[in-house]
């Protein structure tokens, strides 16, 4: 299997959309529509927690796409192939203040891939809580985030409750959800 044309069919500020003709296994040739960053250098999810309470950082914001404030893991976007290390340590600082060290990069992988071909990397942290003592965020112009607090034990609990209030659930807080002990 293998692309064997690529033709853009649109792009915006942020987003290009592009029409894929790619061969199957088969030998057939099929088409197929992907979205993609212009700047794609990946991405990373931080599941970062405070020591010693054993507390979750997460964040509430609201997401234009998904037309509605979604619950998910502090995240963003890789500068000029930044290391997931460095990135991950700028963005939890960035979106909610936090300082923190980090203790594992994940294997890349898709975020999406039946849509979009951005990679990112699952980076777990720990906060020690002593240290934190003036939260300074630094959010992009369009961002309006809040941070929560959450014991791992309540997670699942707490989104049901953000589902009741009409807020959106990230896929990847759900799946962390499920492999909790009485996970979803």
């Amino acid at each position: 299997m293998r692309i064997c044309k690529e033709t853009l069919l649109g792009e915006g500020k942020f987003l290009a959309l592009h029409e894929l003709e790619y061969e199957d296994r088969h030998g057939v040739k099929r088409k197929w529509e992907r979205a993609s960053r212009r700047r794609n250098c990946g991405a990373v999810v931080i599941i970062a927690t405070l020591i010693p309470s054993g507390k979750l950082v997460m964040i509430r914001q609201y997401r234009p796409p998904a037309g509605r404030t979604v619950l998910e893991f502090p995240a963003g976007l890789m500068e000029n192939n930044e290391a997931p290390e460095l990135t991950a340590l700028r963005e939890l600082r960035e979106e909610t203040g936090y300082i923190g060290t980090v203790d594992s990069v994940s294997a890349m992988g898709y975020s999406s891939p039946g849509m979009i071909g951005e990679t990112a990397y699952l980076v777990k942290m720990s906060i020690p809580e002593e240290n934190q003592t003036d939260l300074q965020t630094d959010f992009d112009e369009a961002e309006d985030i809040e941070t929560i607090l959450i014991e791992p034990e309540q997670l699942n609990d707490f989104i049901r409750q953000e589902e009741a209030a009409g807020n959106g659930i990230d896929l990847k807080v759900v799946a962390y959800a499920a492999a909790l002990p009485r996970g979803v």
